[in-house]
């Protein structure tokens, strides 16, 4: 801005020569550069105000909108609006082998309550009461009347239930949509699944994770993303799981057991095939784990896993086994089985008396308690041990369960000779049904350890050897006359060769000791015997019948027919195609051309 003098000389003289006053000059040029000043300062106060005016705008603006989208949105509980990752419902679903479900997800809903958007608290307890038996309408009412604003009512319901509470016509009821895990199947392999509950929750999802089972196992991979949404495919048939329920349901009930399990096992992959545990239970409306008595009580206990059990009898293939692997005996070798058998204070007898000697196969068909405790001492306790280490006997399975971790084995804390007399047929070490199988397959494939899997295989998984094939192939033909010639009689099935082991042991009390008329019963089977591709291990808990005058409690009586009909049951399924001998045809001669 150019400045001007106050006082301009030229405008000063030619008001004195007009004979104005010169000091009028000075006041209307210090009356302008007033003015000009007042300009520039409104101008500068007009741009500030705008600016201001902009800034209280956009922030009137963005608290409007976050109102508006607040106003317009369901409510949540604080934990579930804290800076967590989202929670990632989906879950993929299980298979069996032949990819049929086993467990998958549906859409459901979960009910929740917004307490100040209430009419009639009183009468949404009292129809909620009746909707869903377990609430009661008192404790509702006291929640709705309270001073919380929001409460989780049922965190599942069904669509039937979701009509009858929309009925009601309540708006501080509201629902929210939720993913839950279905078992379709039901009861059908109920231990495997183990069954889910729900992790992270809000309004609009909620996590699901395992809890027990190949749920639990596998719970990372079925919530990965990354593997989109793959089913988890196991080495379990669906078939034959419902057909091995139903028949070891029926021999449990026959034989009067507390409780029941099988395995069924393939002999060169090491696929669990079926898995049964009774009682069971349904993973849909998975039972609480009891907090008294005995584990076994509950259904949740897996037998087949968990039940660590003195295995009897089926022990003495492992004794024989190695005996003819270090080359002591041979099948035809002579054993002195006169008793009873004495060492130290113990005495060890025969169930029957077997005479004065008996050859090794007859030792196991007969199942000499004496012979067996003889060939033991041969091996010595410090083999013995070792080559039961090497089946796999002396250490928790590996099997994809986190239950199979407390199916520790019982082992003596000093290795005796007597301990190995006694181990030798069953008695002093303890395992789980699940261990028999891996073992008896170990046998049965040619000697090659097996280590059992849940998972489907794509051909056979052998381990280290353990045993020679001529001397596996000399235990199958043993194990064959067993059934044949020896304890497992009832256990021959029509068209189907088998061979086995009974075993049948006092039952153990949890404060030491044995019961005198409780025994865990036993029977390890392959089939068919002359090229074994199944393992079978069926096990009793307290099994006792009353036949031909008398209540038998052995292996031979109880557990081995509950075997027989299993194997006839789904050796068809399994694919086997049953031995047919030739026969003579009634009024038929064959002539050849």
């Amino acid at each position: 801005m150019t400045r001007i003098p106050l006082r301009p000389l030229a405008a000063i003289l030619q008001a004195r020569k007009r004979g104005q006053d010169p000091n009028l000059i000075e006041q209307r040029n210090t009356s302008q550069r007033h003015e000009a000043i007042q300009n520039e300062l409104r101008s500068v106060g007009e741009g500030r105000l705008v600016v201001l005016g902009l800034m209280f705008f956009c922030a009137f603006t963005v608290i409007g909108a976050r109102m508006g989208l607040m106003a317009g949105t369901e409510p949540t509980e604080i934990r579930a609006v804290s800076h967590a990752p989202d929670i990632l419902a989906q879950r993929a679903d299980i298979v069996d082998r032949r990819g049929r479900v086993l467990a998958t997800n549906i859409e459901t809903h979960s009910l929740y309550a917004q307490p100040q958007e209430m009419v009639d608290p009183a009468q949404a307890a009292k129809a909620l009461a009746e909707i869903f038996p377990d609430l009661t309408a008192e404790r509702l009412l006291k929640d709705f009347t309270g001073k919380r604003k929001f409460l989780w009512v049922k965190k599942k319901i069904s669509p039937e239930q979701l009509q009858r509470v929309h009925d009601i016509g309540e708006p501080g009821l509201m629902f929210g949509p939720r993913e839950a895990r279905l078992y379709p199947n039901g009861k059908l392999a109920a231990h495997v699944m183990g069954g889910t509950s729900f992790g992270r929750e809000g309004v609009h999802a909620a996590e699901v994770i395992g809890t027990a089972g190949v749920e639990k196992q596998f719970d990372a991979y079925l919530r990965d993303p990354a593997n989109g949404a793959r089913p988890l495919q196991l080495s379990l048939d669906l078939t034959v799981q419902s057909a091995a329920e139903r028949v070891m349901f029926g021999g449990m009930r026959l034989m009067g057991a507390k409780g029941a399990s099988s395995i069924l096992m393939d002999v060169h992959t090491g696929e669990v095939i079926s898995v049964v545990s009774l009682p069971d239970f349904d993973p849909n409306d998975r039972p609480m784990p009891p907090v008294s008595g005995a584990p076994d009580d509950s259904p949740l206990f897996n037998r087949a896993l968990q039940g660590v059990y003195e295995l009897g009898s089926t022990f003495k293939v492992f004794t024989i086994a190695q005996a003819l692997e270090l080359d002591l005996v041979a099948p035809e070798t002579m054993i002195d089985t006169r008793g009873p058998l004495r060492w130290g204070k113990h005495r060890i007898r025969d169930f029957h008396d077997y005479g004065k000697e008996l050859d090794v196969t007859t030792v196991l068909t007969k199942s000499s308690n004496i012979g067996t405790a003889r060939i033991a001492q041969m091996i010595g306790p410090e083999r013995q041990k070792a080559f039961l280490d090497g089946l796999g006997l002396l250490a928790p399975t590996e099997i994809e369960m986190p239950e199979a971790r407390g199916g520790t084995p019982l082992l003596p804390k000093h290795w005796s000779e007597i301990s190995a007399m006694t181990i030798s047929y069953g008695h002093g070490l303890a395992a789980t049904p699940l261990h028999l199988a891996a073992s008896f397959a170990t046998i049965a494939n040619g000697g090659r350890k097996i280590t059992p899997t849940l998972l489907k295989q794509d051909g056979p998984r052998y381990g280290a050897r353990v045993v020679s094939p001529e001397v596996a192939a000399q235990m199958n033909g043993m194990m064959r006359k067993v059934v044949t010639e020896g304890t497992a009689s009832f256990g021959d099935v029509a068209g189907y060769a088998v061979g086995g082991k009974t075993g049948t042991a006092d039952k153990a009390k949890p404060d030491g000791g044995y019961y005198k008329d409780r025994v865990i019963t036993s029977f390890a089977s392959v089939f068919p015997a002359n090229d074994p591709r199944y393992v079978l291990v069926v096990s009793l808990d307290e099994p006792e019948i009353y036949s031909y005058g008398e209540n038998r409690r052995s292996a031979g009586w109880t557990a081995v027919p509950v075997a027989a009909e299993y194997i006839n049951r789904i050796a068809p399924l399994l694919g086997l195609r049953p031995d047919v001998e030739p026969g003579e045809l009634a009024g038929i001669t064959l002539t050849s051309n």
